[in-house]
């Protein structure tokens, strides 16, 4: 069974950094979009940053610049990096990935369980 596993949540202060990172396991063939989205609390989940499988990168207005996604295609992970963090950006940030499995043409979509990020001084 393919899972998605994110590490690296915490709390800092604002103006601080921290890098979130998100590993596939499973049986995996190849592995299109990854991404990472956010829900803090009483919002709806929302896009933060996405790759594709070109490294086509795409990000939410309110993090551009600040935030950077990226990807390390032979361990089937990816990395998000987040600088000049804001009290507005903590949330529960979640990974999610189009997975293909060996001998199965339907791709799956993917979510990791959510790691909790908390910008407070």
């Amino acid at each position: 069974q393919v899972q998605l596993v994110e590490s690296g949540g915490g709390l800092v202060q604002p103006g601080e950094s921290l890098r979130l990172s998100c590993a596939a396991s499973g049986r995996i063939f190849r592995i299109y979009a990854m991404a990472w989205y956010r829900q803090a609390p009483g919002k709806q989940r929302e896009l933060v940053a996405l790759i594709n499988s070109g490294d086509r990168k795409n990000y939410a207005d309110s993090v551009q610049g600040r935030f950077f996604i990226s990807r390390d295609n032979g361990k089937n992970a990816v990395l998000l990096q987040m600088n000049g963090l804001k009290p507005e950006d903590t949330a529960v940030y979640y990974c999610n990935a189009d997975i293909q499995e060996p001998a199965v043409a339907n791709v799956l979509n993917v979510w990791g369980q959510g790691t909790l990020v908390t910008v407070s001084s």
